[in-house]
């Protein structure tokens, strides 16, 4: 009896030494793994394992808010390593500049999320890299100038959808009902807006604009809606939502080949089938089903997104502005009347709307440290190491909200970018970033 205590013992022992090994083995291993460079950009100490993810008391949408403190303690250009992944946050106009303009080919690539690159591996423009990603961009970039971006066809085609969403949210009940009648009931206008800028990209990608009682394209919205804010979650219904996603497209994609006309392309998918077909002898190359699929989900779900986020902070921000709302009706009625539509010909002849648009974007701040990018190669920026490998975010929000380059941060003020009633370009304004952007819906355009 004793002796079977003795073993007993003797065995919980041997376990937890066991186990107390194990711990320092992986507490040493990470440390060697993450262990700072010479040189490296200072930054609060991290955590075995999770890095400084605890040290955030916010929520990870709330990420760019909760780095700001950081930044006032340690500098401009700072690191913090997301659970395995070291990163640097660059803050201040001249360091961003020299990053991703005088250095961009040592920061134009992208990192990718394990999740995504799951579901899309190296394919399509966001989460491809190298000879896939330089071929794709080019040839998407060719395309989508060949069906009207940046060009006076597009226009019309945005001209056409805006009437199309003025008449669906002029049915919302009561909408429309007299002043001397009580309000009309609330409604969300977030998919209305969604379908209006999904439609002017799928009349580029896939030929066609679908109708906003169409319920089966309401639920694919909704379903690119989910998806987004599962992103980061690595949940099997974000697996799920990007399969189901990427079977819409290729259902598209085989109604386009039975009508495909080679001489005559209608879209973006007719033209990618026609390219594919000249490679159909080649086993290396990037035009493929795989990357047509890829593509166009790149193109339909990052344009809709932040363009009906742009237009729904806007709606916000004139409702709780009335008075902006008045002087921008005011300049619509002087310089357009009621007998046509707006067109970007008019932008010189309306200063404040213009700026009003540009004071949604920086007070939206819908991306608040820009689309990550990646180290392409051992590098130095003011003076620090950056290794290969390691994430660089910018710090659009400090920027945005500075108060050494904009009279009223905090508040909504279309006067930042007017100067003796005349629209002023704001060097700090970089809604966007800065540099070659991966997505090419903002290449041939401006804001």
């Amino acid at each position: 009896m004793r002796g079977c205590l003795v073993a007993n013992i003797f065995s919980a022992t041997h376990l937890w030494t066991l186990l107390l090994a194990a711990l320092t083995f992986l507490l040493l291993a990470d440390y060697l793994k993450n262990r700072r460079p010479k040189n490296y950009p200072p930054g609060p100490r991290r955590l075995p394992f999770v890095g400084n993810m605890f040290q955030f008391h916010l929520d990870v949408s709330c990420l760019h808010l909760g780095i700001q403190p950081f930044v006032k303690k340690y500098g401009n250009l700072i690191s913090l390593d997301f659970a395995t992944i070291s990163s640097v946050v660059i803050t201040g106009l001249p360091l961003i500049k020299e990053a991703l303009t005088g250095m961009e080919q040592n920061f134009l690539k992208r990192p990718v999320l394990a999740a995504r690159q799951h579901v899309f591996k190296n394919n399509g423009i966001l989460s491809s890299s190298g000879q896939t990603w330089k071929e794709q961009r080019r040839f998407t970039l060719m395309i989508l100038k060949n069906f009207g971006l940046g060009k006076k066809s597009l226009e019309c085609r945005i001209q056409e959808e805006a009437h199309h969403l003025v008449e669906a949210i002029g049915k919302e009940k009561g909408f429309n009902l007299p002043l001397s009648e009580p309000p009309g009931q609330p409604f969300d206008p977030h998919f209305r807006i969604n379908n209006a800028v999904s439609n002017i990209i799928c009349s580029i990608t896939i030929g066609e604009r679908f109708e906003y009682e169409d319920n089966q394209f309401q639920e694919l919205l909704k379903l690119v809606d989910e998806t987004i804010c599962l992103e980061a979650s690595k949940t099997i219904m974000f697996f799920s939502n990007w399969e189901k996603l990427k079977l819409f497209v290729s259902r598209m994609m085989d109604s386009h080949r039975k009508d495909l006309n080679p001489d005559k392309p209608r879209d973006f998918i007719d033209a990618f089938l026609i390219e594919m077909a000249k490679y159909s002898d080649k086993t290396t190359t990037s035009f493929n089903e795989e990357n047509l699929i890829c593509t166009t989900l790149d193109l339909f779900c990052a344009g809709t997104e932040t363009t009906s986020t742009v237009l729904r902070w806007a709606l916000l921000y004139i409702t709780v502005y009335p008075e902006v709302q008045e002087k921008i009706h005011s300049e619509i009625d002087r310089v357009i009347g009621h007998e046509r539509q707006p067109s970007t010909n008019d932008r010189d002849s309306m200063p404040y709307t213009n700026a009003v648009i540009h004071e949604v974007l920086r007070m939206g701040n819908i991306i608040p440290l820009s689309v990550p990018r990646e180290v392409a190669a051992d590098s130095t920026l003011a003076g620090f190491y950056l290794p290969k490998g390691t994430m660089v975010l910018t710090n659009l929000t400090a920027l945005h909200s500075d108060p050494k380059e904009w009279a009223t941060p905090d508040v909504f003020n279309p006067d930042h970018f007017l100067e003796n009633g005349k629209f002023k370009k704001r060097e700090s304004f970089l809604p966007f970033s800065v540099g070659k952007e991966r997505l090419p819906w903002r290449t041939t355009g401006k804001i």
